[in-house]
């Protein structure tokens, strides 16, 4: 984000979305979703390599509810409904997801679609819904956004 000096509102439930960023870009973004009093959720993903790992930790980040399923459709549910955090919107924070790309890029790529669904949910129910995976800065190292 910051290379390209595009900055989103947060607020806007209408910028909702999922967005590769630069890893220096987390903290900043942390900060502004507290000051404007959203639920933050940090997921590292360093060393992930594959689809139950992957849903574990975020079992655990975001504290999932116990009757979770550990598939792609229950966390489809839980992300569009993270009612047992009440917030008036939400930002989630992917670090280290590189390996996961590599590793796992069919899992990886249903994550995306998964994270875009409860952006667009959320847009839709007028509540700010944003999910930014961090990668390298040589990743935008030729100007575009990676695929």
């Amino acid at each position: 984000m910051s290379a390209h000096g595009f900055d989103l509102d947060l607020t806007k439930p209408t910028q909702s979305g999922v967005y590769f960023v630069g890893v220096a870009d987390l903290d900043r973004l942390a900060g502004a979703a507290a000051r404007d009093d959203l639920c933050v959720c940090r997921i590292d993903l360093a060393g992930c390599r594959d689809k139950g790992e992957l849903l574990r930790r975020l079992a655990v980040a975001l504290q999932l509810p116990p009757a979770f399923g550990h598939n792609w459709d229950a966390l489809a549910d839980c992300l569009r409904d993270l009612g047992w955090m009440p917030a008036w919107g939400y930002v989630l924070l992917f670090e280290h997801v590189g390996e996961l790309r590599q590793a796992a890029e069919a899992d990886f790529n249903i994550l995306l679609g998964i994270l875009d669904d409860a952006a667009t949910f959320g847009n839709d129910n007028d509540r700010p819904w944003f999910a930014f995976l961090a990668l390298p800065d040589s990743a935008f190292d030729d100007g575009h956004v990676p695929a």
